[in-house]
């Protein structure tokens, strides 16, 4: 799956996180490091636990995140219901790159934003590619970009 100009994407995928006190600072806003806890977990929602824990059990390959960038544009805030939005690309047979946003309920716009890039490593930390298999499974429903 070599990188393209117009990546294909996932469909949407959406995880409810409930925001609990511990997830707060002193004034009851979301501690910022939560944010990618979040993320991981919808990303784990996507792939599936199952299949990730026999990825490495059996053949010794999991992810690891290369690069991260996220946007706090309001306050998530102690007993909020969130929606995290997932959607995600294949940079090449190596890396996907997660489009995640957190949206608040009713919300007109994304709370928290982040663009993640994974990388598929084996139990050496060195690069290896995803399984043919896996690539399939998690691309069967992509969608082309517009205009194609």
């Amino acid at each position: 799956m070599p990188n393209n100009a117009s990546p294909h994407y996932s469909p949407d995928y959406c995880h409810s996180v409930q925001i609990y006190y511990e997830d707060t600072d002193f004034s009851g806003v979301v501690y910022h490091p939560n944010f990618l806890k979040y993320f991981e977990r919808a990303r784990e929602h996507v792939i599936g636990a199952g299949v990730l824990s026999r990825l490495w059990h059996e053949q010794q390959l999991g992810f690891a995140v290369y690069k991260t960038e996220m946007l706090c544009l309001e306050g998530v805030e102690f007993a909020d219901l969130v929606q995290v939005r997932t959607r995600f690309y294949f940079e090449s047979k190596y890396r996907t790159v997660w489009l995640q946003e957190i949206w608040r309920e009713g919300g007109k716009k994304a709370a928290v934003s982040a663009t993640i890039e994974m990388v598929c490593m084996d139990s050496q930390r060195r690069l290896c590619p995803m399984p043919e298999a896996l690539l399939h499974s998690l691309s069967q429903d992509f969608i082309a970009p517009p205009g194609l």
